[in-house]
């Protein structure tokens, strides 16, 4: 299937394809809902998209899942290695990590704005320091360089019917979603890491804090204060889901089942938490295998 897709992007560069190869593995190991969904784009489309996700997961794992021992004096030098790298990689299309060099190509191809590239970098960075957000415009000051930045340089990959300045909005709140569902999902996970991405002003309006979350977190007890502030917190994230529906049908109508699927499989984790009463600091919300697979059929 990999090489399919490479030879229909036209990609025969023996290197490229090892890196674009090796972006594919990337989400196919930590990104599995989005993973089934690019399944359904046309073929020609994959590696790139492939390659964005890739590089976002190699970013993201230097702050958080690489070496949970890394110091953070470690995780800046890491991070730093590979901030010039991309910045290189975007100006020469070639790089150090096989991950720089399938999206340094991607945007050369593309001609995605290398100013989404550093918007997303300098929110990766914040994680190294930045271990909570006082208010939702806070946390929406990050979220546009962790999120909102990958729908827009999706755009250009995915195509539109539309000029690409109107679909903007919505792929950026679409991106946005994905991301504020992620927070939902897993508020015990990032409170391990000594993060909270749940907006403070959000928190604090259901008489929640840290405190209580952590002490929810170590004694398995629920608490009718954090369940209210999750379903407000979900319903936020629905709001934003709204936003972005519209947007999928401005995108070429052969990827709009793959964007459909992706929707629809990441509303299903909202779902998914309340189906379990918003316990998610004890247990991690999924959707069904069942599920994805019925969605990814029905495309």
């Amino acid at each position: 299937m990999t090489r399919r897709e490479l030879d229909a992007a036209g990609i025969t560069d023996p290197g490229l394809r090892t890196a674009y190869a090796r972006c594919r593995e990337l989400n196919a190991r930590h990104g599995r809902t989005y993973f089934l969904a690019t399944r359904l784009l046309p073929p020609e489309r994959r590696s790139a998209v492939h390659a964005l996700y890739g590089f976002a997961r190699w970013a993201d794992d230097i702050v958080d899942d690489l070496d949970r021992y890394r110091t953070p004096t470690e995780r800046d030098r890491l991070l730093l290695r590979l901030e010039r790298d991309l910045a290189h990689g975007l100006r020469t299309g070639t790089g150090d990590e096989p991950v720089v060099r399938a999206v340094a190509d991607t945007a050369a191809r593309y001609g995605i704005g290398h100013d989404l590239f550093a918007d997303f970098m300098a929110s990766i960075r914040a994680d190294l320091t930045v271990t909570h957000y006082p208010t939702y415009a806070d946390l929406q000051t990050y979220v546009h360089g962790s999120a909102a930045v990958i729908g827009l340089q999706m755009l250009p990959v995915l195509g539109t019917v539309v000029p690409r300045q109107e679909a903007e909005p919505h792929a950026a709140a679409l991106g946005v979603a994905f991301q504020l569902t992620n927070f939902v999902r897993d508020v015990g996970e990032d409170l391990d890491r000594g993060r909270v991405y749940l907006p403070g002003d959000l928190l604090s309006s259901h008489g929640v804090d840290r405190p209580l979350l952590e002490w929810s977190r170590r004694t398995g007890r629920g608490d009718a204060r954090i369940r209210a502030a999750l379903v407000a917190a979900t319903e936020l994230t629905r709001g934003v889901y709204r936003t972005a529906e519209p947007g999928i049908g401005m995108l070429d109508p052969r990827v709009r089942p793959c964007i459909r699927a992706a929707f629809t499989l990441y509303g299903g984790i909202l779902d998914a938490v309340a189906e379990q009463d918003y316990r998610v600091l004890h247990r991690r919300a999924v959707v069904s295998r069942r599920r994805r697979a019925a969605t990814a059929a029905a495309g």
